[in-house]
């Protein structure tokens, strides 16, 4: 017999294995396009490697993409946000009795 708990530890590792695939398709499109922007890059201007400032940015958010599935932060991970999520709903819920 399945418990409740069981179903919510499921459904948490199908939330992060569906991460993980976001943070793969990411990577793969990357891989792709900068592939892409490095031939033409190289074919037409290779005097000049623009090519890097788009490597550059794209790699910065896709660098925090990974921090943020694999879980590198030491804040604003799965604890934290179920804490805050407690914090708020505790003042809610004080405000409510006053009222």
């Amino acid at each position: 017999m399945e418990t409740n708990n069981d179903f919510e530890r499921y459904q948490r590792a199908k939330k992060q294995v569906e991460q993980i695939k976001g943070f793969y398709s990411h990577l793969a499109s990357y891989v792709l396009v900068m592939a892409v922007l490095i031939f033409i890059n190289l074919k037409y201007t290779p005097q000049y490697l623009w090519f890097l400032w788009s490597m550059m940015g794209w790699g910065i958010g896709l660098f925090f993409h990974a921090m943020k599935v694999f879980g590198w932060f030491p804040f604003f991970n799965e604890e934290w946000e179920e804490k805050k999520i407690r914090e708020y709903m505790d003042e809610e819920n004080k405000r409510n009795k006053f009222e």
